[in-house]
């Protein structure tokens, strides 16, 4: 860790967040604090942890991934 305000320490999470800023959050005109919290809980669990695709299970749907680890078991 090199320090506050570096964001190389956590790259994964920044790479995340601006993931959803980019396509969640800048496009949009907000009328209330409760429409953005939304959007970015149906983003995580309807479509990144279900759906997207993830570099570390092989460019692989979490869903796919996980059909795969039960045919090979």
């Amino acid at each position: 860790m090199s320090g506050k305000g570096n964001c190389y320490d956590n790259a994964e999470v920044e790479t995340f967040f601006k993931t959803i800023k980019s396509g969640q959050m800048w496009p949009v005109v907000w009328h209330s604090r409760r429409q953005p919290e939304n959007a970015v809980a149906r983003y995580i669990d309807g479509f990144y942890n279900l759906v997207g695709r993830h570099s570390s299970l092989e460019f692989q749907s979490p869903i796919a991934f996980e059909r795969k680890a039960r045919e090979v078991s």
